[in-house]
C-alpha cells in the first residue's frame, strides 16, 4: 500500500506503515526528525495527485483549535484563518480512496464538517487525555488497543520551551501503531480485513 503522511516531521506514522511493509512517505515543510525513512520537505498539495492508497494528514491547528478561539476574530481579519480552513478542505478532498484527517477540537467541526470520531491517547496505551478528533474517508473507526489509567492533560502543562510546540503536535506511537495495524489490511470497500482479504 501507498501511504502518504501529510504535515509530518516526526515520521512516527509513516514509520509505523513502513514497519508493517507499506511505502510510506511523510511530507512537511520542516525537514523529518528520523532520516531513516521517506521524507519530502515541501507542499504537500503538490505530492495528492499522485497513485496514493491511503493519506493520513495532520494539518497544523495554530488557527484552527478551539484551544486558541481568544484569537479568533484577528485570525479571521487577516485571513490566515480561512487559509487554514481551505488547507484542510484541500486534503479532504483528494483523490484519495482512503483518507484520515486529524486535528484537535477545532472550527473544522463547525467550518466544514463534524468529525467522524474523537479518540484520546489513553485508549491506545498512553495514561493522558488528549482529545483528538479523525475525519474519515473510505475507512473505518480507529477501535481502542489498549485503554490504561492514570489519565492527566500532561502536554497542556508543558513548560515553556524552543520545542514545546513539537512535543504537543507530535502523534503518540500507540495511535501511530493503531492507525497502521487497522487501516493496512483493507479491502476495496474499506471493510477490515485479516490482510490477507478475509473480513475479520
Amino acid at each position: 500500500m501507498r501511504v502518504l503522511v501529510a504535515c509530518e516531521y516526526s515520521g512516527v506514522v509513516r514509520d509505523a506503515f513502513s514497519r508493517r511493509g507499506h511505502t510510506a512517505v511523510s511530507c512537511d515543510l520542516l525537514p523529518t526528525d528520523n532520516k531513516q525513512g521517506w521524507h519530502v520537505q515541501g507542499d504537500v498539495l503538490a505530492l495528492l495527485t499522485q497513485d496514493w492508497d491511503l493519506l493520513i494528514a495532520h494539518p497544523p491547528c495554530t488557527h484552527l483549535a478551539v484551544s486558541g478561539a481568544r484569537h479568533f476574530a484577528a485570525k479571521k481579519e487577516s485571513g490566515v484563518q480561512q487559509e487554514a480552513l481551505e488547507f484542510v478542505q484541500r486534503l479532504l478532498d483528494a483523490p484519495i480512496p482512503k483518507i484520515a484527517l486529524e486535528n484537535p477540537i477545532s472550527i473544522i467541526s463547525s467550518k466544514i464538517r463534524k468529525p467522524d470520531q474523537v479518540i484520546q491517547p489513553w485508549q491506545y496505551g498512553h495514561g493522558e487525555t488528549k482529545a483528538t478528533c479523525l475525519w474519515l474517508k473510505g475507512l473505518p473507526k480507529l477501535r481502542p488497543t489498549n485503554i490504561v489509567d492514570g489519565r492527566e492533560a500532561r502536554v497542556h502543562r508543558l513548560p515553556p520551551s524552543p520545542n514545546r510546540w513539537k512535543l504537543r503536535s507530535t502523534t503518540y506511537l500507540g495511535i501511530a501503531e493503531a492507525m497502521a495495524a487497522q487501516w493496512s489490511g483493507l479491502g476495496d470497500d474499506g471493510e477490515q480485513n485479516d490482510g490477507k482479504g478475509f473480513l475479520i
